[in-house]
This record gives C-alpha cells, structure tokens and sequence, in this order.
C-alpha cells in the first residue's frame, strides 16, 4: 500500500471513529435529556426544597385566612385588588385577590380544607421537568392535582387586569377548557428576588393510565419531540409533528368540543393573546368504562344530592346538575350550569336533531323530583318516564361530564379512549416585540405554520386543527 493510499486509510478511520464519537455523544445528550424530564421529588437535598416549603407553609395560612374570612356572595372591585400580606419566620407571603380566586374555587366544588390539604399536606411537591421553551419552574402537589408555576411580574399583571372578564367568562361557559387559575401569590425573601407563582388545577389529574400527552399548538416549525425510549418510565410531553396521523376519536361529543374550543380561543383572541396551547392527553377506557349504564334511579339520586352553582344568590337558569363520585365520598361537586341558547343546542346535537325530548325548565334549587316538560323519550318503560327525561337533562346539561370522574371539566369520553383536553399558557400578548417576531419567522421560515401569527389566525388556526384531527 502506498503512503498516500495509507493516509486516506487512516483518514477515513480517524473520520468514521470520530463519527462515532459523534453520534455518541447525541445519544448520551439525549439520554441525559430523557433523564431530566418527568417528576422529581423535592427532598431535603433538592435545590427547590426551600422554596417549595415556603410555598407549603405560605398557601396552608393564606387557605386558613379563607377559611376564617368566606368570600362574599356578590364580589366587589375591592376583591379584585385585595393584596394580603402574612408574616412568616423567614419570609412574607403576599395573596392578590384572594376572595376572588376563593368564589372560583368554592364554583368548582371545591372545599377550602380539601384545596388546603393538596397543597400543605406532609408529602413532598414534585418538580416536572418538561422539554418547554419556559424559564418557568413548575411544581406538582403531592397528589398531582394541582401544578404550581412560577411566573414573572407581567404575566402575573396581565392575570390580575383580565381576572374579571376571565371570571365572566368560566360564568356564562362553566364547561371552559381554558385552565383554572386557583390562586395568585408573591413571597419575599429578605436580600432574594421576588418569586410570583400561580396555582392551576392540572389538566392531566388523575394520570395514573395516560398513556401519552402531547402540547398542540395547531402548527409545524419546532413542533416535534423525539419520544422517550420504548418502556422509559421518562414523562415526555410531545407536539403538534408527533401527533399526525391520529385523531381524537369522540362520535356525538365532538360537535361540543369544537364548538368550545371556538368559543375559548375567541375569547383569548379578545385578549390579544396568542402562543397558547390546547394539551391533549389520553387514555385507553377499560371494558366496563365504555358502557357506563348506570340506572335511571341511582343516577337520579346522585343528582339531587349533587347541586352546584356558579354564584350562591338565587336565579332562573335551565337545569343545574351535577354529580359527586360515588366511588370517592366527599368528592366535590363540579358547575353544570349551561346557558339557555346553549342547553337546546345540546339537547338537539345529543338526539341527533330528532327532537325527542326538550330540556326542562326549572328553578335553581327546586327538586329535581319534580315532572320535567317535554315529550317522552322513546323505548322506556311507562314507569320510567320521568326518570328518563331527567336523566337526559342531565345529560344534555353535562354532556361531557363523568359522574365517577374527578377532573370532570377537562375530560370527554370517547368510544373507546378517555381524553383529557385544556387550554393553557395565556400569557403571552401579541405586542410590538412579537409582531417583529412574526415577521422575522415569516423570512426565516417561508411557506411554514409557525406558533408567532396574529391571534385572529393563532384562533382560527388552532380550531381548524381540532377540526382536522378529531372524528
């Protein structure tokens, strides 16, 4: 061999061990990447176990505060401005708003002391590492029900400013699969930062069988995620790419979520925001969860037992029903109300436009015992009349709620999967920095769906995406 020949021999070599080495190294980042995603424990040793007890001791005292000072009936715009300040050993705790975000709890069926339990309990917060673009830090209650974000002073303002239309909103449409903001808070730290973080209910509780989540943001630049390794216990959250070729699957439900879905977004569109995004999670349903045909009597039962209401004073609405678990006692209640042009629209799309039954007209708080309006059902038995007419109220008036559930306002049945569907991130404004932004994609990206568009688009787009991918 020549001593050029033996030169490109070894070149070669020293170039396919170097590719190696490369490749290597991808895959060991990748690796360690995958390690870093999922929930961690926040232990003794871990860099977020100061913070997070504050957190603990600071949201166990400000809950009690509520508990000692119920929030009124009728909220004033001194609510919304309230700041409380409790003195701690070690730091100041500061609640904006707190009766508030306390009427939206107590809407939601939520008890104080169960909210106070969550958050303060003796288990640890677990801290979710996900593969988002955010410098936020996020935290998970020891039973994952409620994520804690921390957040920088706008986002906190812009929360603050929009908190009574927001509050009007989850009103007219308690059904919102916008995320529910439970709580708003600053702690001060002498000679340290300011840290503002909110409290959300999380979208995916309970996750025990979720078997993949995926953020959607209805376009295609940067929306692919390299999935975990086949049997990683590793918690990767994948997007908009990952998700092609499959549908959420929800036969008569689907009218009712576009059309929420559109209702949502254009209320966000209102608020000039933009960059949100629709999470999307689900779950295979067992064989007796596909056919849940509980009897007429036992579901009635429930019902009565079950009222919730968005506010306390007394009002004329259609049917308000609502069921608590069975299988959980003590479990809260959850809003049901639906407004009238609304509860007609279900009913018609739950019968398929034959018009076999009408809803029933009724005083919040009357007995649910009494005769509804409307014709008969079909194929019931004449003893079950009544019955049947409630039960399909109740249906039509909770048409994606599931009595056993207990995250029923972010989950839909399907025939055969459980879908766990939210709205989150509504942060971010279309401002001045953003339309440049917009611009400088549309160069550097031309002929590509990227997340930075006006929000009449980001809106338009993103429903025509739930559009497209569910059947």
């Amino acid at each position: 061999m020549s001593q050029t020949e033996m030169e490109m021999s070894a070149g070669l070599a020293e170039g396919t061990q170097r590719t190696g080495t490369v490749k290597r190294k991808m895959w060991g980042g990748l690796r360690q990447q995958w390690k870093l995603l999922g929930l961690f424990e926040i232990d003794q040793q871990h860099d977020f176990y100061s913070l997070t007890s504050m957190m603990k001791e600071g949201l166990s005292a400000a809950v009690q505060n509520t508990i000692d000072n119920p929030p009124p009936d009728e909220l004033s715009e001194d609510d919304y401005r309230l700041e409380v300040t409790q003195i701690h050993k070690a730091f100041r705790m500061e609640t904006f708003a707190g009766p508030v975000f306390a009427s939206l709890r107590r809407s939601l069926g939520m008890t104080e002391k169960e909210y106070q339990h969550s958050l303060s309990n003796d288990g640890s917060y677990l801290q979710f590492i996900s593969n988002s673009k955010s410098k936020a830090d996020f935290f998970l209650t020891n039973d994952k029900r409620f994520f804690l974000k921390t957040q920088n002073k706008r986002e906190v303002q812009f929360l603050l400013s929009n908190l009574r239309i927001y509050m009007e909103h989850l009103e007219k449409y308690p059904h919102s699969l916008l995320v529910k903001f439970l709580g708003v808070h600053r702690i001060k730290i002498p000679h340290r930062r300011k840290k503002y973080f909110i409290v959300m209910q999380s979208v995916f509780y309970p996750d025990d069988r979720i078997n993949a989540r995926y953020d959607i943001k209805g376009c295609e630049v940067s929306r692919w995620t390299d999935p975990a390794p086949e049997g990683s216990q590793v918690i990767v959250v994948l997007k908009d790419l990952n998700f092609e070729g499959q549908y959420i699957t929800l036969d008569q439900h689907r009218p009712w979520l576009l059309r929420q879905v559109e209702i949502d977004t254009s209320f966000l569109q209102t608020l000039n925001v933009l960059d949100y995004s629709l999470l999307v999670a689900h779950q295979p349903l067992h064989q007796d969860e596909r056919h849940q045909c509980l009897s007429f009597a036992t579901l009635i039962m429930r019902t009565k037992k079950s009222w919730s209401f968005f506010r306390t004073k007394p009002m004329t609405s259609r049917s308000v029903i609502t069921c608590s678990s069975p299988t959980h006692a003590g479990m809260p209640t959850v809003p049901g109300v639906v407004p009238e042009e609304d509860s007609a629209l279900l009913v018609s799309e739950m019968d398929g436009g034959t018009g076999s039954c009408s809803v029933t007209e009724s005083r919040v708080g009357s007995d649910l015992g009494s005769a509804p309006s409307g014709r008969p059902c079909t194929k019931q038995p004449v003893g079950t009349v009544t019955d049947s007419m409630e039960l399909r109220d109740f249906q039509a008036q909770n048409r994606r709620l599931l009595p056993n559930f207990r995250n029923p306002l972010h989950v839909i049945d399907g025939p055969e999967h459980r879908y766990f569907v939210g709205i989150i991130d509504i942060f971010t404004v279309y401002s001045f920095k953003k339309r440049l932004e917009h611009w400088w994609k549309r160069l550097r990206h031309p002929g590509q769906a990227f997340s930075t568009v006006s929000p009449p688009a980001y809106c338009h787009r993103l429903c025509q995406w739930v559009q497209d991918h569910t059947r």
